[in-house]
């Protein structure tokens, strides 16, 4: 018998790819699923990059393993756009790194940094991929909590008196996924004045800067981050690419070096076509933003109508491509909430307890839902639940 790897041990399989097939499995029986759970942007990339990507077929490299580090033009087109939308001037041979997805960024980086017994604080709730991936890799996370009584921000002063000798890699994410909360500058500086404290590795995943959020900010941006920080980032939301697989991630080429060290022995480039879309997805103007948040503020009021109708509520100040809702005064379980909602209604949103325990209380909507069926869902809702 063929027994796994005892790192298995440490993870289960990663949530959506499990409700998922349950979701698909009520849609094989006729269920008319509506499906507001997950952040896969629905709407297509500009003409113009579709437009790449088919001009790029017929280019004599296109079929070619391509350069680890991923076309010279790509990387400045990469570079370009930091400064442009955060003032951020990044050399391009040495700080930026293309990713296939900023996801396996977060594999990369903890390769690259961690050993089994380093700890690595992560947001509780946040990304799970962040805890994941920090125990696969055999090190120990240690949750901070984001607190709806704090206005999900951290606790600075508890934080600051952690035992830091083992601390490697603190993982932020603003703006904050699934809470919706930005950072402006203040907050951030107070995250790498945290890591100089802890002498340890700070990085931002940061894809969702240029969704209904009117000040997007860049870790990198922040005074004294060279050499302690690095930014995720992505085009799959920001450009709706979210399927070609196209992240980066920045910051001093030491760093970056590092990380090419272990991303070089897992893939062989990323593919000609799609590195030549990203290339005209990055060099639109801002009209490409404005357009889009039309879009998505219209699906947010739509939206809004559900809450309402589930008797949750919001906070005003959530940016991003989700809906972050507190279950109705009483009601603690999240899971439980989203079965009797996909089941009765057939509608499925995400219970914040993937999130972490401090998700629980909590669900999520995301945005990726065209306005025709955010309105069929709707009337669903004749009758109260």
């Amino acid at each position: 018998m063929i027994t796994t790897a005892h790192r298995l041990n440490s993870v289960a399989e990663y949530y959506f790819s499990s409700k998922l097939r349950e979701v698909r499995q009520l849609i094989a029986q006729g269920k008319p699923i509506i499906n507001m759970g997950i952040g896969s942007p629905d709407l297509a990339p500009d003409a113009s990059v579709i437009q790449a990507i088919q001009r790029a077929m017929s280019e004599p490299s296109a079929h070619q393993y391509q350069s680890y580090q991923g076309l010279p033009e790509l990387r400045i087109a990469m570079a370009q756009f930091y400064q442009k939308h955060f003032s951020v001037a990044l050399n391009s041979d040495s700080e930026i790194l293309p990713l296939m997805g900023s996801k396996e960024g977060i594999m990369h980086i903890s390769m690259a940094f961690l050993n089994p017994g380093d700890q690595v604080l992560i947001p509780n709730p946040g990304y799970p991929t962040y805890a994941s991936v920090t125990q696969l890799v055999g090190a120990e996370p240690i949750f901070y909590d984001l607190l709806p009584e704090r206005n999900w921000q951290p606790d600075f002063e508890a934080l600051e008196k952690l035992d830091s000798s083992k601390i490697k890699l603190i993982w932020i994410s603003y703006p904050h996924m699934p809470t919706g909360t930005p950072a402006d500058l203040d907050l951030l500086a107070r995250w790498v004045a945290l890591a100089k404290k802890h002498n340890a590795l700070l990085v931002n995943d940061n894809p969702y800067s240029f969704v209904l959020n009117p000040r997007p900010t860049s870790l990198l941006q922040v005074q004294g981050a060279e050499g302690i920080c690095l930014e995720l980032n992505s085009l799959s939301k920001t450009f709706n690419m979210a399927g070609w697989r196209v992240g980066m991630v920045l910051g001093n080429a030491d760093l970056i070096q590092a990380v090419l060290q272990v991303k070089s022995n897992f893939d062989s480039g990323m593919f000609y076509g799609v590195q030549k879309g990203a290339i005209a997805a990055l060099n639109l103007d801002n009209t490409w933003f404005e357009e889009q948040d039309k879009i998505y503020q219209k699906r947010r009021a739509l939206m809004l109508k559900i809450v309402e109708k589930l008797g949750c509520k919001t906070r005003a100040d959530e940016v991003g491509l989700f809906i972050w809702a507190q279950l109705p005064d009483g009601v603690l379980d999240a899971e439980k909430f989203i079965d009797e909602i996909l089941y009765s209604r057939h509608i499925f949103v995400a219970p914040g307890t993937v999130f972490g325990s401090n998700g629980q209380g909590y669900i999520r909507f995301s945005l990726c839902v065209d306005e025709t069926k955010i309105t069929e869902a709707l009337s669903r809702f004749k009758e109260e639940l």
